[in-house]
């Protein structure tokens, strides 16, 4: 039967619950682990309001845009973006998040990380892009080092610095057209580089 598709049938002991009778007996605030689980964070971050160290890591995905995946999601049904947010996650929950700066609880004294994300806005709406980027700007203020590869222009024209490889895709790209700030990518690179073009309208509308 190796040629039809794979079916999923609910537990007929615990109807996708996951859980033994007992288990699911247990409740907080009126419910059982099994409709925890199958919650979104949106509604989770409330109905741990009152447990920070639960409720932390779930603002923090809602800051990256991923608040509508639910706690009990399986990692294989993540797209690749969504792994990377949910490991930017963990790395940030490690850290104490004051007024937008992430301070740790010695004086700053963990030590300074180099990110690696491939096109992270992938699936994101121009809202949740607003508030990855807002992440990506927590952990640099907080010393580390992000290196995105990314086509999403909102997201490049906050870089402090643009690496534009091209000119073309394919066999006619992959040299190095122009490294610079957003801002000196158009002042000093606009005829060469495409970047520069698609910035102008964002940089200077």
């Amino acid at each position: 039967m190796s040629f039809l598709p794979d079916v999923k049938v609910p537990c007929d002991a615990c109807h996708g619950d996951r859980f033994n009778a007992d288990t699911l007996s247990a409740r907080l605030r009126g419910k059982h682990v099994g409709e925890v689980l199958a919650m979104e964070v949106d509604d989770a971050v409330e109905f741990f309001a009152a447990h920070p160290k639960v409720a932390h890591p779930l603002k923090l995905m809602q800051d990256v845009g991923l608040g509508y995946l639910t706690l009990g999601q399986p990692s294989p049904t993540l797209s690749g973006g969504e792994a990377q947010r949910i490991k930017l996650v963990t790395e940030l929950a490690k850290a104490k998040v004051t007024e937008g700066v992430i301070k740790t609880g010695r004086a700053s004294r963990l030590p300074h990380t180099l990110y690696v994300l491939d096109e992270p806005t992938v699936g994101l709406s121009m809202a949740d892009v607003e508030k990855l980027i807002n992440v990506l700007h927590r952990l640099t203020d907080a010393g580390n080092t992000v290196v995105v590869i990314e086509h999403n222009l909102d997201l490049i024209a906050e870089a402090d610095w643009v690496v534009d490889l091209g000119p073309e895709g394919g066999s006619q790209g992959g040299r190095l057209v122009a490294q610079a700030s957003p801002e000196d990518l158009l002042k000093h690179h606009l005829n060469e580089s495409h970047t520069a073009k698609a910035l102008k309208p964002i940089l200077q509308p």
